[in-house]
């Protein structure tokens, strides 16, 4: 069984769409979510309504002072909060579905018997940014759809509500079974969005990825991007949906969308971004 594909990117990249896949119709793009929750965050800091060291408890009533985490902390992964939210788990084929806000709202009065780490310390958190979706939410009084269509979407010429939670359900492209069945869904509408809830066209996700990463046109990249030597990166999963995106120092930039089996998408994007030529003048 062919895994449906979208591969998209710029100078020296083919586009190209595959077994059934489609550039215009939404996809979960699971954790690459994030990226658009700190790229908020670097935004309301140069508006001077939050900043990256500003207490987590100046944000949130719940949270008790002295905890010393901050909204760098969360958008960096070194708050020393869990990789996963406290609490029950929720069922095997669904596990953020008993992530409830009250079950958040729970959690954030007793960050310090939660936490799994040290502060300062890198540990990957998707509990980490669903706080920090939260914090950002109540600080300025938006909904998470508001403040991504506002201080993301808009500034990068994109229509509000391009990148979403709640894609029409005619336009969404799924995961299917061997019988061609629609797989059932993680449920990440919930606190979770702001880690990785949100559904993207490949077409609108490049167009924000060339404008947070390559023109750089909203400032330099959130912390929430992931950086190595020479690219700057996000990766992002689901229950049967995987997305990869990067950016070459040099102007290259790749967004792979899978679906179905996830693995080798990070090494596929990989592989086809640092095999493009390099740009005339680039390094």
């Amino acid at each position: 069984m062919w895994t449906p594909i979208c591969l998209l990117g710029g100078t020296g990249i083919d586009d190209r769409a595959a077994h059934g896949h489609d550039q215009d119709r939404f996809v979960e793009i699971g954790s690459l979510s994030k990226v658009f929750t700190g790229t908020v965050l670097t935004r309301l800091e140069n508006k001077g309504v939050v900043g990256l060291d500003t207490p987590l408890e100046e944000c949130l009533d719940e949270v008790t002072a002295g905890t010393g985490i901050t909204l760098r902390h969360l958008a960096e992964h070194t708050s020393g909060l869990p990789r996963l939210p406290p609490g029950p788990a929720g069922p095997p084929d669904d596990p953020y579905a008993a992530f409830t806000e009250e079950a958040l709202r729970a959690s954030l009065c007793e960050l310090d018997r939660v936490a799994t780490g040290r502060l300062g310390e890198a540990e990957y958190s998707n509990f980490g940014y669903a706080v920090l979706g939260q914090a950002l939410t109540a600080v300025t009084g938006r909904s998470y759809q508001q403040l991504v269509d506002e201080y993301v979407l808009l500034p990068l010429g994109l229509e509000a509500g391009a990148v979403t939670a709640l894609p029409p359900a005619e336009r969404c492209l799924v995961p299917r079974d061997v019988f061609g069945r629609p797989r059932p869904l993680w449920t990440l509408t919930g606190p979770i969005l702001p880690a990785g809830g949100l559904w993207s066209t490949c077409r609108t996700l490049s167009r924000a990825v060339v404008g947070m990463l390559v023109e750089r046109r909203l400032g330099p990249p959130a912390p929430s991007w992931q950086r190595g030597p020479s690219i700057t990166w996000h990766n992002g999963a689901t229950r049967g949906s995987s997305v990869v995106a990067a950016a070459h120092d040099d102007g290259r930039w790749i967004v792979v969308h899978r679906l179905g089996d996830a693995d080798g998408t990070d090494r596929l994007g990989r592989k086809t971004l640092l095999a493009a030529p390099t740009p005339t003048g680039g390094n």
